[in-house]
């Protein structure tokens, strides 16, 4: 018997378990069935990452760029792929101080009244698209933490928008409108809060009553970044995603029982998909079929059972993650407390919302994978790949081969099982989300390392490993720690992403700083000023490698001091920074770029500043002196 054929034979040689451990997830509140005490459970020994190899040399280039969800770190990871190298990191929901991302004042402007929360927790990084191809424009990012949906310009690889959504709270699912480009960022809200009947929400009433407790889909315009509209649902939503005609997005959504606690969330046999009609929210917010909730201006709108603007699908219960097909053909859900994922084919939609078909009917296969099947993604060749929680591994799967099994076929669907390592959550193959997937490398990020690298204490890393889908068999091939829950990533062809060498003079990202600089008589390029309004303070200062244009300026103990610094140097590479000792005043500016930082000079005495940014020979040279008169 061929190797290939044992393995197929042996799939199911978990399957007395499948049963038994889901019942056990229901019964014991996920006491065993997600606990570390199953990390072993059918992975076996760790297998050495050595199955097969990759090398990026010295000196050469990434074929893709990896963008990566920081999770409770608040920031996005730029990672170079297949090498796995960390290139960067992109601060969003965080304060970080090796750019001063919430200390500057063009950071804590774009932040705006969300300045006040120093953490966030990313989780979907998603890329722009034009004709359902990455066009490379932008990438969004949620934060669930503080219910906070990002923009990232991928120009420049830094934040330019942040919006908070209203009326909701802890965005999680965040997907893009595909076609015909992303005129909408697409956001589920996960946790549903009290609705009132005088249309406000969430005001301290009604918090015994989980019945009058409402959450919602949430569409925001890409450009703007302002909340487009709200749909009303029931349940809580999940994961979504969007098809390639433009009209329709699906979310998972679980908790139809409207439980308050982890046992009462899992009494239903199934839960849903819905299925939004985004022409005709469209359509009802142009009519004005909405309300308004609260001090909040967006229209809401209602799209609870019966409404025409959603569909429920049932699907088996607590489904999870919630993918589309590069063909365009499918919306797959996954199970995570049944072994299945729920194929649901695009094309009856339509019919759906005629109500010429029942919902069920568009469900066209519900292959049974494995324990804990979470998320799936696709190489283009007509295979899914469906990471498995509880068995810690990756199923690859055939889509169509699984719709004739369900059809009564006899047919074997599943084409491999390869262990990961461990405990798997989201993964991504490359250009999986865009018509483009090319089938090349496949991300997974495993919640537990476990063994796999050296012990650094109690708390440890994750794992993202590389996998090689090239070839009929995965070969695992690169392991990676990685630090504070990462959850997801998305893989994007290195010529699709087009970074600036150095910033752009006028760019809109420090405009209203030259807009200041304007008022008070200053040319950023050439002044170097100190301008005194009160006890406010601006000192305008230019940056050549290694000197700063003002290198002693004196204040009045209790002074605002804002240091304004344009970075003259050209050449590519050449960032310098701006640090003020025991003041907590930091900042990078790069070549050609404007930044501003705003403190307090609260104590008497020499303060110096320096470059914190690592610019010429004589680097450590490049300071100044603040000189602070007491009151």
């Amino acid at each position: 018997m061929s190797d290939k054929k044992k393995e197929i034979e042996n799939l199911g040689r978990r399957h007395f378990l499948r049963n038994s451990a889901v019942t056990g997830v229901a019964g014991a509140g996920l006491a065993g069935g997600f606990g570390a005490g199953t990390l072993l459970g059918g992975s076996g020994k760790a297998q050495a990452a050595s199955e097969g190899s990759i090398e990026v040399a010295p000196g050469e280039l990434d074929e893709y760029y990896g963008f990566w969800s920081g999770g409770q770190s608040g920031e996005v990871r730029v990672v170079g792929i297949p090498s796995m190298r960390e290139l960067m990191r992109i601060p969003v929901f965080n304060q970080e101080g090796a750019t001063g991302w919430g200390i500057t004042n063009e950071s804590r402007r774009i932040l705006g009244d969300s300045v006040k929360f120093l953490n966030g927790d990313s989780h979907h990084p998603h890329i722009s698209m034009t004709d359902g191809s990455y066009d490379g424009k932008y990438l969004f990012i949620n934060d669930k933490a503080n219910t906070r949906v990002a923009r990232i310009r991928l120009d420049i690889m830094k934040t330019d928008k942040i919006t908070s959504i209203p009326n909701v709270q802890a965005i999680h699912g965040l997907r893009l409108q595909k076609v015909p480009h992303t005129k909408y960022v697409f956001a589920n809200a996960e946790f549903p809060i009290p609705h009132h009947d005088d249309d406000t929400v969430n005001d301290g009433r009604g918090m015994e009553n989980p019945e009058g407790y409402y959450t919602m889909f949430n569409g925001i315009d890409a450009e703007s970044m302002d909340v487009a509209w709200q749909v009303i649902v029931d349940g809580n939503l999940d994961n979504t995603d969007a098809d390639y005609t433009g009209r329709f997005v699906a979310s998972t959504c679980y908790n139809s029982e409207k439980g308050m606690t982890l046992a009462d969330t899992m009494r239903a046999e199934r839960d849903w998909v819905v299925v939004f009609d985004v022409e005709a929210i469209e359509a009802a917010v142009a009519a004005g079929e909405f309300k308004t909730l609260g001090d909040s201006e967006v229209p809401v709108l209602d799209g609870r059972k019966g409404s025409a603007l959603t569909r429920y699908i049932p699907v088996p219960k607590n489904p999870h993650g919630l993918n589309t097909s590069p063909d365009g053909k499918y919306f797959i859900a996954n199970g995570k407390l049944s072994p299945t994922c729920t194929i649901i084919a695009i094309d009856k939609l339509p019919e759906l919302f005629d109500d010429a078909i029942e919902p069920r009917d568009t469900v066209v296969g519900e292959p049974e994978l494995g324990l804990g099947p979470l998320h799936t993604t696709f190489d283009g060749r007509g295979n899914a790949y469906t990471t498995l929680f509880i068995d810690s591994q990756i199923a690859k799967w055939n889509i169509e081969d699984a719709i004739r099994a369900y059809d009564g076929e006899e047919v074997n669907y599943l084409r491999q099982k390869l262990d990961v390592h461990y405990q798997p959550g989201h993964n991504h193959a490359s250009l999986t989300e865009t018509k483009d997937a090319d089938g090349k490398w496949l991300v997974v990020l495993s919640k537990f390392s476990k063994d796999r690298f050296l012990p650094v204490g109690p708390l440890r890393p994750e794992n993202d490993q590389l996998i090689d889908i090239s070839g009929e068999e995965m070969k695992l091939v690169h392991d990676g720690p990685a630090f504070a829950e990462p959850h997801d990533c998305i893989l994007v062809r290195a010529d699709q992403i087009n970074p600036k060498k150095v910033w752009v003079r006028d760019d809109p990202f420090f405009a209203e700083t030259v807009a200041m600089a304007k008022e008070d008589g200053v040319t950023l390029e050439t002044d170097n000023k100190i301008v005194r309004d009160g006890n406010q303070v601006r000192v305008y200062m230019t940056s050549v490698a290694p000197q700063f244009g003002i290198t002693e300026f004196k204040v009045k103990q209790g002074d605002e001091v804002t240091v304004v610094i344009t970075n003259l140097d050209q050449v590519e590479d050449v960032t310098h920074g701006f640090t003020m000792t025991n003041h907590g005043a930091v900042m990078e500016i790069s070549p050609q770029q404007t930044a501003s930082v705003t403190f307090t000079a609260d104590k008497p005495g020499v303060h110096w500043y320096y470059c914190q940014w690592f610019c010429h020979a004589m680097h450590m040279e490049m300071t100044g002196r603040m000189l602070v008169e007491k009151a």
